[in-house]
């Protein structure tokens, strides 16, 4: 059943400003009992074009990360495996860069194809910014999802990068909805945005209306324009952020990602029983997450079921 919300951008700056514990109850409504579980693997890492401020892998910036090629199809066939074996019902083929050229978009659709002959597991893309004809033959690959995250609101975008935009972004996202895919499309918190700018997300994904909303959490890399940015956010105004979200995106699935270990171990549970319903489990892209097995345990200690 799809469930509408109708809140003016005033209405969910009060939210985000009441009571913390009322907000989380009135988050938790919308809330389903299941838990989805998706895993990704790095299948080209580093040399990106793009000056993202928050990324080890831009060009613009000497992080000292590894950088690599496409992997092979035997390669993203064992992590896979790997994943479904850890619950996931998602895998994504994540790469770096703007966006792929034509040679490179055929072996990624190789990849995708090969991430379908496995029952049980649904594929998932995020190779950068989409055309036309890319979407259309991601479509008929047989890709159930794309991901591709706003990232911040639109206000605030100009602060983070400069060499594309957010209609970029959002003209992505038209695409995948297009030719019929399912949308991942969500944030990065603790940039430097405002409160007022974190209102502002949750109601541009509500016009996306993505069927999963990624939440990351920022987590500064050296040598980044970011680097000094651990104090941007902190953990109470994280769960208002989350449970503002919800509130506003209800038929959206919140997915923990990246930097959720900027939570402590009480306050991940909190936000997994009051706003949170999916969890990118294992490691990232150039940061670590939990394992596998401690994300089952959490869920099975909260009651809840792995879909």
């Amino acid at each position: 059943m799809t469930t509408t919300i109708n809140l003016d951008k005033e209405e969910l700056l009060d939210l985000y400003n009441s009571d913390l514990k009322l907000l989380l109850e009135l988050s938790s409504q919308y809330l389903k009992d299941e838990v989805e579980f998706c895993s990704l693997v790095n299948a080209r890492n580093g040399k990106c074009s793009q000056n993202c401020k928050y990324c080890a892998q831009s060009s613009h910036y000497r992080t000292d990360i590894e950088t690599y090629p496409l992997v092979d199809k035997d390669t993203v066939k064992k992590a896979a495996l790997e994943a479904k074996e850890n619950k996931a019902t998602r895998f994504a083929i994540v790469t770096s860069g703007k966006t792929p050229d034509e040679s490179s978009s055929d072996d990624i659709i190789d990849l995708i194809k090969e991430v379908n002959q496995i029952d049980g597991l649904n594929s998932c893309a995020s190779i950068g910014i989409l055309n036309e004809e890319l979407a259309k033959k991601l479509a008929n690959s047989g890709l159930k999802r794309f991901h591709h995250n706003i990232n911040t609101c639109r206000s605030y975008y100009p602060e983070v990068c400069t060499t594309h935009t957010y209609e970029d972004r959002i003209n992505t996202c038209k695409l995948v909805k297009k030719y019929g895919m399912e949308l991942c499309c969500g944030v990065i918190l603790g940039m430097g945005e405002t409160v007022e700018q974190r209102v502002e997300m949750a109601m541009e994904l509500a016009e996306i209306q993505p069927d999963s909303i990624p939440i990351n959490i920022l987590m500064p890399i050296p040598q980044t324009p970011f680097e000094n940015y651990h104090d941007k956010i902190d953990e109470e105004n994280i769960l208002r952020t989350l449970a503002v979200f919800k509130i506003a995106n209800p038929n959206s699935i919140l997915r923990f990602c990246g930097g959720r270990m900027r939570l402590s171990e009480k306050n991940q549970r909190l936000a997994m029983k009051t706003c949170v319903e999916g969890i990118l489990t294992g490691n990232y892209l150039t940061t670590t997450g939990k394992s596998p097995e401690e994300d089952i345990a959490l869920v099975e200690e909260l009651g809840k079921k792995i879909v």
